[in-house]
């Protein structure tokens, strides 16, 4: 396997660096020193200290520079790749792909067809023919074809949702391999053993003998894979299952049928592990609607876990006719019954009352499944009752007993002898009897037949044609222990032994669990009652639904997929693909993975084969980067050089001017380019606004009234927290014409007289604000400024002002709030809507007039959609206003007990109206609307 992902376009020049010693040398080499000859004029200038001194030697430091410079250009030259493109050794016999394709390469697909096309290219680029091999399709005839061609055919290969049988390929590709002679193989392999690997191994190494063989293996994640689901009692497990090691962490998902989230799990791997679990706890009615279970980000139909009703924890009800149960209740078959049934099942227990009353109630309650353990007669009304039920898809369980063995009944799998058969009784055996088997066809069919469970007594059968077939499980003498028979739907059976230790121990063995559990698992359906249900009809098939591709995605069954049989459990095939069979309603789940399955890694070291590893990243040529460091090194050196040589400094001293005015001009331009500072607050203006939602109001600039709205908006975000399910985040003031407005629900705008009318440019955002859904709140804030008569409201200074600003808006027709109004009711009933004050009148949008009775009828009316603009003169912020010490920071007028509650009321229902819109208008409110309003 590839250790490092570099490679040399041309190795051999790396060989270069054997030179390295030889130019160190010399440039160490010194040149021979001068000849010295005393002259007596010179010797006035000994005491003169030279200004520079240039050294009689290279420094070691320099000398290690100029040789890195120079390992960067021969390493340039040796054309370094990084991550450098799959290839295999160099030949021109044909290239032969093997491709694993099962559900384990599904995750990493992408990285295994990107490998095999570059396999393609280089084959293209040496004329060479190429054989694409599925290791999924066994029958499929190999050929060689052109690399263009290759190239087509793999790309319409899509991975299969079921494991792979890779053995069963080796005899196409022997007979391919003697056919063709001499070739090149690579193997594209998943790393995952789903059984027969080494065998497949074994047989691999046989069939190529010498010829060249490259694996690709590692370098793409391992899949991940789920099975063994289990509905228990207090939650929903399931097994997640990966081959390799390491620290792993992530999440598993359910959803129901119509794709809708139940709920996650996560779950976690420590280091060593290759199987952990992830748990749902969740009541019990949603984890029966769990359809599908899968983990998020991995995409294989192995990393699914469909569900159907066989994984629902179905309720079982008991009722016992013994009257000991009462009296010793650790002793009962009620107690040996629900102790077997809870793994797996709701048990309700029937000891409250007669026992007929108790069938009644579970009748009532439609549960899918009963129990009657030595119950003996019925009425006929019961008796038809249940009978109904069971051909509606019912399933009853009887045990025998004392009442059972004298009972007459048609509610049994077969018919009765009178009385029952003991050791040493009438219908006597000298020794206790065992159990020998289980009917291959029967429900019980595969489990272990346990060896120490006695037979004391049993009810007998009456021998018929019938017997035969409606056995389940056999004792040693023949006789029946367990019989069934499917009526309907529905299903009855039948334990010819009581269900405590009174006739036997079979209570007391693990089998005991088991037989009670497949019976559990027939339960509930509307079709076939279960797995292996003896009948004298022949076993019913149920058709593909809707199957699982290769990446866990749901799409229609394929051509090939086949009809299976509804007791089916075991894992995909290719006749039957992951997915649901059956009827829509009650489909049947087919999984990847069986329960039992577990993932492993393929250890292919006992193959003589070069190994490769797959990359998800793009070959890098090095060349550009080396050559370019070692052409900074050369520069550094000729620096280092100058400086030492003095010559740095002398035009330092001549240019000193120059670069004194050329670093000024670098300042200024520093100085005057475009900051990104204004970018920068826009990004933090956004971030902020979206983080949580929040309400806006409108800075004027006027800081009075900037400080009352800013505490009024506190105040009224305070009390939603306290008072709704809202959470929403401090207020923020606003600039229409700099900021965004569509981050907002709703605007608050408080007039103010004398202050400039906005451009127009802030008035044309917020005019597409209000048009794509916003909402914005005028203010005038001069309800009690109001001159006395009819209009004197709207010759106010603040409605004065407000009328500029609107001049210029595209402002729909307006009244007064009706009494009808949704906004009246979105959270609280209120007739007006104060603030500070209460005389000034609220305006919104008008509502089309309805003229039918329905609608005349109605406790509340909406229009269309939220009302883009809402006015009032009532000062709202200033009665929501809040010092920091929990006051109110302005008085009120006239100061009507709870003005200030019904102010905060307000402004609740103008939020929840731009937030939740005309909802509360629906019908469905009607009667409670109308409740409350006392109508």
């Amino acid at each position: 396997m590839a250790a490092f992902p570099l490679s040399f376009a041309e190795p051999l020049l790396l060989l270069g660096l054997l030179s390295l010693p030889v130019l160190w040398w010399l440039l160490r080499v010194m040149p021979p020193r001068p000849r010295r000859v005393e002259f007596p004029p010179t010797r006035l200038l000994f005491d003169i200290a030279p200004k520079e001194e240039t050294p009689s030697r290279t420094p070691w430091w320099l000398t290690a520079l100029r040789l890195a410079a120079a390992t960067l250009v021969i390493l340039a030259a040796a054309g370094p790749i990084w991550n450098p493109q799959a290839a295999i050794a160099g030949s021109s016999a044909p290239l032969v792909i093997l491709l694993d394709d099962g559900w384990s390469a599904a995750a990493s697909w992408d990285t295994r067809i990107k490998a095999a096309d570059e396999l393609i290219a280089n084959a293209d680029s040496n004329r060479r023919g190429v054989a694409l091999v599925p290791l999924s399709e066994p029958a499929r005839d190999i050929t060689i074809m052109p690399a263009g061609t290759a190239r087509v055919a793999l790309r319409q290969l899509t991975p299969k949702p079921y494991s792979i049988e890779r053995v069963e390929t080796l005899p196409t590709i022997e007979r391919f391999l003697k056919a063709t002679g001499d070739s090149e193989i690579a193997w594209l392999s998943d790393g995952i053993d789903t059984g027969r690997g080494p065998e497949f191994l074994e047989g691999l190494g046989k069939t190529i003998g010498d010829r060249a063989l490259t694996i690709f293996e590692g370098g793409a994640p391992s899949p991940l894979a789920l099975a063994a689901a289990e509905n228990a009692a207090a939650r929903m497990t399931v097994k997640v299952l990966r081959a390799d090691g390491g620290f792993a962490a992530g999440i598993v998902r359910a959803v129901d049928q119509k794709g809708s989230p139940i709920g996650e799990a996560r779950y976690t791997f420590a280091p060593k592990e290759r199987e952990t679990e992830a748990a749902f706890d969740l009541p019990v009615e949603l984890r029966n609607d769990i359809a599908r279970l899968d983990i998020a980000g991995e995409r294989s139909a192995g990393a699914v876990q469909l569900l159907d009703k066989r994984w629902r924890r179905r309720a079982v009800g008991v009722v016992s006719g013994s009257s000991s149960d009462t009296a010793q209740p650790l002793l009962a078959s009620t107690f040996y019954l629900a102790r077997a049934l809870a793994p797996f099942a709701d048990v309700r227990l029937g000891d409250r009352g007669a026992p007929q009353q108790a069938i009644t109630q579970f009748l009532d309650q439609k549960l899918p499944m009963i129990v009657l353990a030595d119950v003996g007669t019925l009425s006929p009304e019961i008796r038809e009752r249940i009978s109904a039920w069971i051909e509606q898809g019912g399933v009853l369980v009887r045990f025998a007993g004392p009442r059972l063995a004298q009972a007459e009944d048609d509610l049994l799998p077969v018919k009765l002898r009178q009385g029952e058969r003991s050791l040493g009784g009438s219908l006597t055996w000298e020794k206790p009897q065992h159990m020998t088997s289980f009917a291959a066809d029967g429900p019980f069919a595969g489990l272990a037949v346990p060896k120490d469970v006695t037979i004391n007594r049993q009810v007998l059968a009456e021998p018929d044609s019938a017997l035969v077939a409606r056995t389940w499980a056999s004792l040693e003498d023949g006789t029946p222990l367990v019989t069934g028979e499917r009526r309907g739907k529905g299903l009855v059976s039948l334990f010819h032994v009581s269900a405590d230790m009174r006739w036997s121990d079979l209570p007391l063995s693990g089998s005991f669990v088991e037989m009670l559990r497949r019976i559990v698992d027939t339960s509930g359906y509307t079709s076939n009652p279960g797995a292996g249900v003896a009948g004298e009809d022949k076993v019913e098939t149920v058709a593909p639904l809707r199957t699982l591709d290769g990446f866990g995605a749901f799409g229609p069954p394929p051509s090939t997929a086949k009809p299976l049989s509804a007791d089916f459990r075991d894992r995909a095939t290719p006749d039957h693909p992951p997915g649901f069979y059956g009827p829509a309603e009650g489909p049947l789940a087919v999984n990847t993975l069986a329960a039992a399955d577990r993932v492993a890694p393929l250890d292919t070291s006992s193959l003589r084969a070069r190994r490769a590893s797959y990359t998800n990243a793009e070959p890098r040529d090095l060349r550009g980067i080396l050559l370019s460091s070692a052409l900074a090194l050369f520069l550094i050196d000729a620096i280092v050089v100058a400086m030492l040589g003095a010559g740095v400094a002398a035009l330092l001293r001549r240019r000193a001017v120059s670069a004194a005015w050329l670093f000024a001009l670098l300042l200024s331009t520093l100085l005057v380019a475009p900051s990104s500072s204004r970018a920068d607050s826009n990004d933090d203006f956004a971030m902020k606004a979206v983080s949580q939602t929040r309400l806006a109001y409108v800075v004027t600039g006027n800081a009075d009234v900037d400080s009352i709205v800013k505490a009024g908006m506190a105040g009224l975000t305070l009390f939603l927290a306290q008072r709704t399910a809202l959470e929403a985040g401090d207020p923020i003031g606003i600039d229409p014409a700099r900021d965004e407005l569509a981050y907002f629900p709703l605007i608050y705008w408080p007039v103010v007289p004398g202050v400039p009318k906005p451009p127009q440019d802030a008035i044309n955002r917020i005019d597409a604000y209000m048009k794509n859904g916003g909402t914005v709140l005028f203010d005038t804030r001069d309800a009690i400024e109001a001159p006395p008569g009819e209009g004197g409201a709207s010759q106010t200074p603040g409605m004065l002002a407000l009328r500029d600003i609107l001049s210029s808006l595209d402002v729909p027709e307006l009244e007064p709030v009706p009494r009808d109004h949704v906004l009246t009711k979105t959270f609280y009933l209120l007739r007006d809507f104060p603030g500070r004050f209460t005389s000034g009148q609220t305006w919104v949008e008008t509502l089309p007039r309805d003229d039918d009775d329905e609608a005349a009828s109605k406790p509340a009316r909406g229009g269309d959609g939220v009302s883009p603009i809402i006015i009032t003169s009532n000062d709202l912020a200033g009665a929501w206003a809040i010092r920091p010490d929990g006051q109110p920071m302005l008085p009120l007028t006239p100061g009507e007990p709870k003005q200030r509650e019904y102010a905060f009321r307000a402004g609740v229902n103008i939020v929840m109206y731009t937030l939740t819109g005309n909802y509360k208008a629906d019908l469905v409110h009607a009667p409670a609307l109308i409740e409350r309003l006392g109508q």
